[in-house]
């Protein structure tokens, strides 16, 4: 989850307690908030990055100190694309002037988002971009993660790239799913290459637009690309939805995007993650125990108690350990 807590993209002190305090509270795998991988691919001016080496230093001390606590941690890596140049949420997510700090944002198409055009990228920009995701891993990889995930879901430049409500393109990265997806899929091709061969590598999608028509990224569409996102090396898929349209509220309800994990995990047959108003740890554990998906990911819970996996464990009666600091607090 964004903290907008970061200054010239490095994560600091808030950053160390915020991620810090979930690992001691039990969790076994943290994933970073979405993380740039250069400074116009912020979303906003306090958003994390990975693009130096500074910002790089920053999550050492934070993957370190998790480590410790015999957790895991992933960061995310991200591109807003058309999304990005807005200002802080305490001040409307609203979009940058030059004076306030803003930047051209660059998309796939000159398709309106948040009120703004954005620049269509070139080729060649589109390479540069790719490159710029191998050196961010290369750089998490040296910060000592124990897995990278790319971003590519919830209206970001990677799902900008593949959903036809945005992609206008004529070239070989527009038009058919073959080609919408080739951004994806090529940058997966290059991340892969370059990080450790055990190292597991994820990837966020959003497995439907909730748009309906033609246009709308589809379920079906999102088993297709997890196939070729399987082939080329990604060991985990994380289902998620939306990005470009408010979910009608008759569609949101406890657990409702588990199916879209589901149907991937039992057609593609590449581990998923479920996410989705994931709320309590009996709720939780059974998505583990009838198979429907092979992690669960749980976020406004664990802003709610950095300690939900302690507390998961104690009211499933399943032995955990307890940081012996805090032993007699449980």
């Amino acid at each position: 989850m964004q903290q907008y807590s970061a200054k010239d993209g490095i994560p600091g002190h808030w950053h160390l307690v915020h991620l810090g305090s979930r690992a001691v509270g039990g969790a076994g795998l943290i994933i970073t908030e979405c993380t740039a991988v250069s400074p116009d691919g912020l979303a906003t001016l306090s958003d994390v990055g990975i693009w130096n080496d500074e910002q790089m230093e920053g999550w050492k001390t934070i993957v370190n100190f998790v480590h410790e606590q015999d957790s895991k941690i992933g960061i995310q890596l991200w591109h807003s694309g058309g999304k990005g140049s807005l200002s802080h949420p305490n001040m409307g997510m609203k979009p940058l002037s030059r004076q306030e700090g803003g930047w051209t944002v660059k998309s796939c198409s000159a398709t309106i988002m948040n009120g703004v055009t954005p620049q269509e990228l070139t080729v060649g920009e589109i390479l540069d971009l790719q490159t710029k995701f191998v050196e961010a891993a290369l750089r998490s990889v040296e910060a000592g993660f124990d897995t990278i995930e790319l971003h590519a879901g919830h209206g970001y430049l990677f799902h900008q790239f593949y959903s036809a409500l945005i992609n206008k393109r004529t070239d070989k990265y527009g038009g058919s799913l073959e080609n919408r997806i080739r951004f994806l899929v090529e940058t997966v091709q290059a991340v892969r290459n370059a990080i450790p061969q055990g190292m597991p590598l994820m990837v966020r999608i959003s497995a439907v637009d909730y748009v309906d028509g033609p246009e709308g990224w589809k379920l079906d569409d999102s088993i297709a690309l997890s196939e070729i996102l399987k082939e080329n090396g990604v060991d985990f898929i994380t289902a998620s939805g939306g990005g470009f349209t408010n979910v009608s509220k008759d569609k949101v309800y406890p657990g409702y995007q588990v199916p879209f994990a589901t149907a991937i995990k039992g057609q593609v047959g590449v581990m998923t993650g479920a996410v989705g108003m994931i709320t309590d740890a009996v709720q939780a554990n059974d998505i583990i125990v009838n198979g429907q998906a092979d992690l669960t990911i749980i976020a406004r819970a664990h802003l709610r108690d950095p300690y939900f996996a302690i507390h998961s464990a104690k009211e499933l009666d399943i032995e955990t350990a307890i940081p012996w600091q805090y032993k007699r607090g449980f």
